[in-house]
């Protein structure tokens, strides 16, 4: 079979607004490439961006400086070493794509260690799973069916530097096999390693009874991967996270965080050649990312996302979230809104989160709804 074909087969079923590209201007259904209006970046892997846990899902995904939990190695490795609890574990659960397709998910299990008190550790698994496929010939005759699949597995170590100033980074291995089990194809699986780096500061006010934090972190450093050839690799989502959190106690049965994030991709605009952006090497892609755009500096701000969300507690028992997420419109023009909510009951907490895009047409993510159950043990470690 037509390598090629193939793997545009491969694309259309699970590049559908997985991601970063996930729809045109308008929400219409012209292919990127034939639309000159759209400058969407696509990389390699683009799960590794889609939000993994409830509680950020519901705050619109923003999370690089809220209180860090059992999922915060995926934000922030940094801000790790801060939590409070002894050691915790996290499961949660995305039914992708449901409005569309019955059988996508995402899987994310994640587990930290305090190992005292300045320093802490993680392990995490996120697996995308995207269903089964048939494929069929030019002649509608079946090829068989396989199973694309994703994955990648972490390890964190986070270390406080100060009273209120610490560090992380995360070791990552990705796995990616688009073909699943189907032979009939020259395309192979793809693997990478990459890097994460977090810094987070956290400062209490006292005397007005809350607290003001700051996060930075890049995440997915990490080299070019091919199904094919070698010499026509493309980008991980190197991603860069800059974000702030205030968290105000309003009495001693109420609080309320306000989080805000910015993203930004750093890998090569699309320049309006084909192929070109993928030819460029890793470092230069990497930081010349924020001088690339063919729009020039107007452009390079356009790349950037925003994520904001409030939180709500009631007695340390029940929270509700609320979040907005705003991508320009030629660079995929992702608009939503996040709804969740969250109990806690002495170690287990369960969260649920909901999506309601604003776009004015039907989008795919609609009704995407995420569930997450953590465990934590309230004793800090000695």
């Amino acid at each position: 079979m037509n390598k090629l074909r193939f793997l545009v087969l491969i694309s259309s079923a699970i590049g559908s607004l997985t991601a970063y590209s996930q729809s045109t201007p308008g929400g219409g259904g012209t292919i990127i490439g034939q639309d000159t209006n759209n400058k969407s970046i696509t990389t390699a892997v683009p799960f590794l961006g889609i939000t993994p846990d409830s509680r950020a899902a519901g705050m619109g995904d923003a999370g690089v400086a809220t209180a860090p939990d059992a999922n915060s190695a995926y934000w922030n490795a940094g801000k790790l070493a801060f939590i409070e609890q002894g050691y915790g574990v996290s499961l949660s659960y995305t039914p992708w794509l449901g409005k569309i397709i019955n059988d996508m998910r995402l899987v994310h299990l994640s587990g930290f260690y305090k190992i005292n008190r300045e320093e802490t550790v993680a392990a995490s698994l996120k697996y995308f799973d995207l269903g089964d496929i048939e494929l069929r010939d030019g002649a509608n005759i079946s090829q068989g069916r396989y199973n694309p699949r994703e994955m990648a597995v972490d390890v964190t170590y986070s270390r406080l530097l100060t009273d209120h100033f610490s560090i992380g980074t995360s070791l990552r291995y990705i796995y990616s096999n688009l073909v699943g089990n189907f032979q009939g194809s020259d395309a192979g699986s793809a693997h990478s390693v990459a890097v994460d780096l977090g810094v987070f500061y956290t400062k209490p006010f006292e005397s007005k009874n809350a607290t003001l934090s700051l996060g930075a972190a890049i995440n997915n450093i990490g080299a070019k991967v091919s199904y094919t050839d070698p010499n026509n690799a493309d980008f991980i989502p190197t991603n860069l996270r800059l974000g702030a959190a205030y968290k105000m106690d309003v009495n001693p049965m109420n609080s309320f965080t306000f989080a805000l994030d910015f993203n930004k991709l750093m890998v090569p605009s699309p320049s309006g050649v084909v192929g070109s952006s993928r030819k460029k090497p890793l470092l230069e892609g990497i930081f010349g990312s924020f001088s690339d755009a063919p729009g020039g500096f107007s452009e390079e701000l356009s790349e950037f996302t925003i994520s904001s969300g409030i939180e709500y507690w009631y007695n340390n028992t029940f929270a509700g979230r609320l979040g907005y997420f705003y991508e320009d419109q030629s660079k995929g023009n992702r608009k939503y809104l996040t709804a969740g909510v969250g109990f806690k009951y002495d170690k287990f907490v369960i969260d649920v989160a909901y999506m309601i895009p604003t776009n004015k047409r039907e989008n795919a993510l609609a009704e995407t709804i995420r569930f997450s159950i953590m465990y934590v043990f309230p004793t800090k470690a000695k």
